[in-house]
């Protein structure tokens, strides 16, 4: 069986969502769908759940986590944004239901529940696998080769034996490739929960009709969506939970650490807070701070278990302001309320460092291509932080309106890597872990 003729199989692992495409002897990806509660889906949210009935432990995954979540949220640990521990060396462990799951667990659990929702279209696999991964990694000092390894041992556990990555706004060059009517130099931004990617691609057609691709520069930024998400609760959020108070130890007036609320504004960190040795320090801080109505606020949203619902408010803010010059931002669980009416002007003022660093590396990508704008002809801008008009501003102003493609926000990147599955010399897209 050729390249050409061989099922293949893209798989996107988001911070957010994950998107699994398949090809079938020919050119068309076909999306892996899932059905619940009377509709379909194919994005599948990046979450796990964790609870035990009977002695036994329950693990879901997807939208079938966030059923058992809300089911039964004080026993069930959920997790989401997990794709950020991916290349932290810090993440070692963590401990579930009294067992421990290193990150190639937490990611192995939550591929072999998807493949089980799956059904018939997941049976029978090929050896081979395109995965999606950043160009940049999440994280302060991110580990590519530790990430890696992670995702092959996570894989393998699938059963593939021949597993290649090839960078996420590759994957989604090659799906807006097959748009091209002419030749064109093409740059693909990619914006998911986690990262920011660009990708420069030149496609080409050759006489026979076939699409010529080549690769000629890449940059990537390790912040995105969530980063937008932290700076929405650190604004909001975390100073009606204490952030900035303080608290009495003897004589002394001592501010409450930051650490805590750098942890709470963090999806993937919030998943652990309630279970960290920190939780105990932030109890006993109750009794000793200047304002412990915000402390025993926080200690509720906590023990809760209301990451999720704090998530989803977030989310509906995010989404107003894309349409909405002001939006109202309300947040309830258990006694804890806020609601607060936040204008775009004043959102984009909090996420202007991260504007800052999406821009620089877009300006990377194009210095090492050594194009200028000019020499664009086209820009694919995909994920769900594309909707954004403060990053979209960006490339309009970098790059005119005319040039501005969007579309498949949330397929293109599984569709893209199946299709580059079908390349005939894939050392040239793809790489492997080692």
């Amino acid at each position: 069986m050729t390249a050409a003729t061989a099922p293949t199989i893209g798989v996107d692992f988001g911070t957010t969502n994950t998107v699994v495409s398949m090809t079938h002897g020919d050119d068309h990806a076909r999306l892996v769908r899932f059905a619940i509660d009377n509709r379909e889906l194919f994005a599948f949210r990046s979450a796990l759940s964790f609870h035990s009935v009977a002695g036994e432990r329950i693990v879901e995954a997807g939208p079938w986590a966030i059923e058992a979540y809300l089911e039964e949220p004080l026993e069930t640990r959920f997790i989401q944004s997990f794709k950020t521990f991916a290349a932290s060396a810090a993440f070692t462990e963590t401990r579930i239901l009294d067992k421990r799951y290193q990150f190639e667990d937490l990611l192995a659990a939550f591929l072999l529940r998807l493949r089980e929702h799956a059904g018939a279209q997941m049976d029978d696999l090929p050896p081979r696998i395109i995965v999606g991964r950043p160009v940049t990694f999440a994280g302060s000092s991110p580990n590519e080769a530790l990430a890696l390894t992670r995702y092959e041992a996570a894989f393998q556990r699938l059963g593939f034996t021949d597993i290649r990555y090839a960078y996420e706004p590759v994957g989604a060059a090659f799906f807006f490739a097959r748009q091209l009517k002419q030749d064109a130099t093409v740059l693909v931004a990619d914006f998911g929960g986690g990262t920011s990617d660009f990708s420069l691609v030149r496609f080409e057609r050759a006489a026979d009709g076939t699409l010529r691709s080549t690769p000629l520069s890449r940059s990537g930024v390790g912040l995105a969506g969530d980063a937008f998400d932290y700076r929405i609760i650190d604004q909001l959020v975390s100073p009606e939970l204490g952030k900035g108070s303080d608290y009495r130890s003897f004589s002394n007036r001592l501010p409450i650490p930051q650490r805590y609320y750098a942890a709470f504004a963090r999806w993937d960190q919030l998943a652990l807070l309630r279970a960290s040795k920190d939780m105990r320090d932030i109890r006993a801080l109750e009794r000793t701070a200047v304002e412990p109505d915000k402390i025993a606020a926080l200690i509720e949203v906590l023990d809760g278990n209301h990451g999720y619902a704090l998530y989803r408010s977030v989310s509906a803010l995010k989404e107003a302001l894309s349409s909405c010059d002001e939006a109202t931002f309300h947040f309830e669980a258990g006694s804890v309320r806020i609601e607060k009416r936040v204008a775009r002007t004043e959102f984009e003022s909090w996420i202007a460092p991260e504007l800052t660093a999406i821009e620089t590396a877009v300006a990377e990508a194009l210095d090492r291509a050594g194009l200028a704008e000019t020499g664009v002809d086209r820009v694919f801008l995909t994920g769900g932080s594309s909707f954004v008009p403060a990053v979209r501003e960006i490339f309009l102003r970098r790059f005119g309106a005319d040039k501005i493609e969007t579309g498949g926000e949330f397929e293109s990147i599984a569709s893209g890597l199946a299709l580059i599955g079908r390349e005939a010399d894939l050392d040239l897209w793809t790489m492997r872990a080692g």
